[in-house]
């Protein structure tokens, strides 16, 4: 297991950016009771995170769940304005996490889809019939909802400041 400081060097000189590898690293340096975290470790941690959501790797990483229906990079795009305008967002290191909580809570994904299956442009400029409409609005929904819960399966715990 790699010290500390090998750690925070990592996450400062972003050489991992991808969910799997920052949740790896965070669950090393996060500690169970979390009341002990230092401002040394949050830091890092916070800019890191930030860094894998706004270098659209979180955007990415959705996408490669959802080949079939591409996730809403608007989707994203909303929910991270929420987390920045959110008093309480303060409580955790990880914006992503907020993300996409926010769109599990908000219910962004059935306001997108729907927006997305009723937007003439996704039919050639011509609405189809409202069985075709409603047929795309559900599978994507179904395909992004199952992607956002995937990625917060990584936490076991609320990644938050108690």
């Amino acid at each position: 297991m790699a010290d500390t400081e090998t750690l925070l060097a990592i996450l400062r000189t972003r050489r991992v950016n991808t969910l799997t590898e920052l949740r790896r690293i965070e669950r090393i340096l996060v500690p169970v009771n979390q009341n002990t975290i230092s401002s040394e470790v949050i830091e890092p941690l916070t800019n890191a995170w930030l860094h894998y959501v706004h270098s659209n790797n979180l955007l990415s990483e959705l996408r490669n769940l959802t080949r079939s229906y591409p996730f809403s990079s608007e989707l994203l795009d909303e929910a991270k304005m929420m987390v920045t305008a959110d008093p309480e967002s303060g409580r955790s290191w990880s914006f992503a996490w907020l993300g996409l909580k926010k769109i599990e809570s908000k219910g962004l994904v059935e306001k997108y889809a729907g927006a997305l299956a009723r937007n003439p442009d996704m039919w050639g400029g011509k609405l189809p019939s409202d069985d075709k409409i409603a047929m795309l609005e559900e599978k994507c929904k179904e395909e992004w909802t199952r992607a956002v819960r995937q990625m917060l399966r990584h936490w076991e715990t609320d990644p938050v400041i108690a």
